[in-house]
């Protein structure tokens, strides 16, 4: 099977490294326009100059602070006013590490700015294009903590859950305009974001990062960490006219670390 997104145009987040760079990159490679969104404007420069232009696009960058919302909302309406998207692949920087016992009632509202604000808010802007011309493809960076949660995690368990739940029930309604829309369940990369999530368990309990990242990878079946590519190649699928009866899903892209079916 051979991919081209050809003549397309995505738009994707926290793409200044990690898992979003990734996509960015391999949506890139299958002949998309990309544009990269994140908060470190030297490393969007860097990034864009990398994506490559085998079929002659013209990549670009966007700088937003997802975890501000009002600023966010203005950069995407003055984007949307001029631009049109394709493929939207929602991915934002995750909330801070804690329990349910550690977070306030401000903590999850600043969560649900943060994961589910900013990704209704981009989603409702880009969809008008995609009816238009009857095509669209979302896709929506999640974690399978929404299936077996993580202590630790109580914002990101609760905030992502309920974006998994909207994209569902948003692709129902958009499924006669020939737009899908999926969740990708994230298990254990190997990237900077998980790296702060074990200094953070290390430095809450009595176990070095070393030990928490071989217990870590002792759970999972494949029996190591994932690659970005790897999970961008679903991705890239997903964004493809090869996945257009593939809609409503929830794919756990985790090296079967999750135990539920």
């Amino acid at each position: 099977m051979i991919i081209s997104l050809k003549n397309k145009k995505a738009l994707v987040g926290g793409a200044s490294q990690g898992l979003g760079y990734a996509i960015a990159w391999q949506l890139a490679a299958s002949g998309a326009s990309v544009t990269v969104m994140a908060r470190n404007e030297e490393k969007l420069r860097t990034i864009v100059s990398t994506l490559p232009v085998t079929e002659g696009q013209r990549h670009n960058y966007l700088v937003v602070d997802f975890a501000d919302l009002d600023s966010y909302k203005k950069i995407m309406d003055t984007y949307f006013s001029v631009n049109t998207v394709d493929i939207l692949v929602n991915n934002t920087n995750g909330p801070k590490a804690g329990t349910v016992l550690e977070k306030t009632g401000a903590d999850y509202q600043s969560a649900f700015n943060l994961l589910f604000q900013t990704v209704q808010h981009t989603t409702a802007l880009a969809v008008k294009h995609m009816k238009e011309q009857g095509f669209g493809r979302i896709v929506n960076l999640t974690s399978r903590t929404i299936k077996e949660p993580v202590d630790s995690l109580a914002l990101s368990n609760t905030i992502r859950a309920a974006v998994v739940a909207w994209g569902k029930t948003l692709s129902r309604d958009l499924g006669k305009y020939h737009i899908t829309v999926n969740n990708i369940l994230t298990g254990n990369f190997d990237t900077e974001r998980l790296t702060e999530l074990f200094e953070a368990q290390a430095k809450a309990g009595n176990a070095t990062i070393e030990e928490i990242k071989a217990k870590a990878i002792a759970d999972i079946p494949l029996q190591r960490l994932g690659t970005a590519a790897e999970l961008a190649n679903v991705v890239t699928f997903l964004a493809s006219e090869q996945a257009a009866y593939v809609t409503g899903t929830s794919i756990p892209v985790d090296g079967g670390l999750l135990k539920s079916i």
